[in-house]
């Protein structure tokens, strides 16, 4: 319990060790481990979380955007970090300053590179399938002609060359969420492998190649390449409910954030009162329900209202009525429990319960929340 704070994240240094180790036995001695920690690090503390992985030997990061960059940058990162967003042009010569690699996905964006004064390194990334960002497939043979030709107008010294700045290809995959599945993840190499070999063909056999976020990484080698991305997977939760069945018993993931509170009033309703706002819950006995100063101000959904879970020691109290801006009302009839008894709320198992995303229930929790690295 921390008593200075009434809510508070906790991240378990060790639970974040451990998840790296899994999903280095599971690659090749080449395959560089890159943690994406965009979106403040799934709602981890980009900081705090990128410092922990960073000492615990990852190759590099993924970030949204240049400002995440530069944030990991001015705390002491060194290593490589990859904008996996839309980067405005505005903002290219700030990543080349701090040395942080951008993503070219459009003819746009291309040609905005082109005509920036100061120029990022890049990557450029194919839309496989998805159909989200990307150049799709199609489309390559003539981005090639395009970066050719642009190259031989705009070359003044061999520094100035185009090959200097692109450093990598990459595409993302839909359903890699099910090792019984993977029809369309192959099909997505087949089309990434076929866009890789037209640029080796006109000179880039340099190029990092990247595939795999958490589920490809977890699919297995096939669709390892060069790097793989992994974010949900290194927090500690599964990317899907196949794979976790799947795998769970021969790779461990550990949780590593847990959300906490404290009991604020203990009271006994009588039966029939109705809970919280709108009285959406009548109770059908005599009931002792516990005061919780958290709400989804805090991340907590509101859709959670009379499903949700949260634990009072070691025991499971259902949220009852509806979930507050800043407070939420459990039922501990017959669970010991007082004023200060701390409460802790695991996202995961709480996206589970209410049939939601856990990349969504993580993301959200609020930034502004104390973190303690435990």
């Amino acid at each position: 319990m921390r008593p200075e704070y009434k809510v508070w994240i906790e991240i378990k240094r060790s639970a974040v060790r451990a998840n790296i180790r899994t999903f280095r036995v599971l690659l090749d001695k080449k395959t560089k481990l890159y943690a994406v920690v965009k979106s403040n690090a799934y709602g981890h503390g980009l900081l705090q979380f990128s410092s922990i992985a960073d000492e615990s030997g990852i190759d590099g990061f993924c970030v949204d955007s240049v400002i995440e960059g530069i944030k990991l940058r001015s705390h002491g990162i060194t290593k490589p970090i990859l904008v996996l967003g839309y980067t405005l042009p505005g903002m290219y010569a700030s990543a080349a300053k701090h040395d942080i690699t951008i993503t070219i996905s459009s003819k746009e964006s291309l040609i905005a590179w082109h005509k920036a004064k100061e120029k990022p390194r890049f990557h450029i990334k194919i839309d496989t399938g998805m159909h989200r960002q990307g150049f799709q497939s199609s489309e390559v043979p003539g981005l090639l002609k395009k970066i050719q030709s642009a190259s031989r107008r705009t070359i003044r010294q061999p520094a100035d060359e185009i090959r200097n700045y692109l450093k990598g290809i990459y595409t993302h995959f839909a359903m890699a969420k099910n090792r019984r599945d993977t029809a369309f993840t192959k099909e997505q190499y087949a089309l990434f492998e076929s866009a890789c070999a037209l640029f080796e063909r006109v000179g880039f056999s340099d190029l990092m190649r990247h595939a795999s976020a958490t589920g490809g990484a977890l699919l297995g080698m096939p669709f390892h390449a060069d790097m793989v991305r992994v974010g949900i997977g290194l927090y500690g939760i599964w990317p899907s409910a196949e794979l976790e069945r799947q795998l769970s018993k021969t790779a461990t993931l550990l949780p590593a954030l847990s959300l906490h509170s404290v009991v604020s009033e203990v009271k006994t309703v009588a039966k029939g009162e109705g809970i919280g706002y709108d009285l959406t819950e009548r109770v059908k006995q005599a009931t002792t329900i516990a005061i919780v100063p958290i709400g989804y101000w805090h991340g907590i959904p509101r859709a959670a209202s009379s499903i949700g879970t949260v634990l009072v020691g070691k025991r499971k109290a259902r949220i009852i009525g509806r979930v507050s801006m800043d407070m939420l009302m459990i039922d501990v009839t017959g669970i010991p429990c007082r004023t200060g008894s701390e409460v802790m709320i695991m996202p995961a198992d709480l996206a589970k319960e209410i049939d939601a995303s856990p990349y969504e229930v993580v993301t959200r929790l609020n930034p502004l929340i104390h973190k303690a690295i435990t």
